[in-house]
């Protein structure tokens, strides 16, 4: 009985002991803001914005030189001729034969000469641009030029079936300034980016919390204005109470 008696009684502070205010920790709680609704957007933003800095500044800069090669008809061969054969010749400019020759003058193998170079051209124009591209301006030229020297003496063997022949219009010499872009630019690009995604993110996010609340004051007045009507029972009584009168 007396366990019982005990147990039943509320446990008694110590001495020494303080209470535990929980009214305090509910104050606490309250004075914490809450961050808002769209704090996602910034935060890409800037994360978009340092990523963007960081690879600007660390990756090394990469530079790019040009030669251009056009294709010039004989005289018993068309100048729509020539412009076709200049578009294959583009395509044939990156293939295997063709940096086999360019290889000894690049001081590149065939893989990693093949990764550094790029063919393009126009379809209103017999010309054929040849970029080399490098870390270091000399030999992002010196690829070109041998591309360009390969394509040429390759095409020209066959310039008496073809009637076609490639002459070298323009060689690359070292670019001064890279074509990979700055640091401020790739930290704009990042931000957008960033931005971008912060910005998709609120709106693919699932909504919680979002209650469907309905419209009481146009309930109230529709109710209030077309109060119950009484039953059918309750309808007949009254006729007959009326009907008796």
């Amino acid at each position: 009985m007396a366990d019982s008696a005990d147990q039943q009684k509320p446990d008694q502070q110590k001495p020494g002991q303080k209470k535990p205010d929980h009214r305090s920790e509910r104050r606490t709680r309250r004075r914490l803001p809450k961050p808002p609704a769209w704090w996602p957007l910034p935060a890409c933003a800037v994360l978009g914005l340092a990523a963007g800095a960081a690879y600007g500044v660390l990756k090394a800069p990469e530079y790019a030189a040009t030669s251009y090669v056009v294709a010039v008809p004989d005289d018993t061969t068309e100048p729509a001729t020539a412009l076709g054969f200049a578009q294959a010749y583009a395509r044939i400019a990156t293939s295997s034969s063709t940096l086999a020759y360019a290889q000894p003058r690049a001081g590149l193998d065939a893989r990693r000469l093949r990764t550094q170079v790029r063919a393009e051209t126009s379809p209103e124009s017999p010309m054929i641009a040849i970029t080399g591209t490098s870390k270091s301006p000399a030999e992002a030229a010196d690829i070109a030029n041998a591309v360009a020297d390969a394509l040429s003496l390759s095409s020209n063997q066959a310039a008496k079936n073809t009637g076609v022949q490639l002459l070298l219009f323009n060689q690359a010499v070292a670019p001064a300034d890279p074509a990979s872009p700055s640091a401020s630019v790739s930290a704009a690009v990042g931000l957008c980016s960033g931005g971008l995604l912060g910005g998709l993110w609120l709106l693919a996010r699932p909504t919680r919390g979002r209650r469907q609340e309905q419209p009481a004051g146009p309930v109230a007045q529709a109710v209030e204005e077309y109060p119950s009507l009484p039953a059918q029972g309750e309808h007949s009584e009254t006729k007959e109470k009326e009907s008796v009168r």
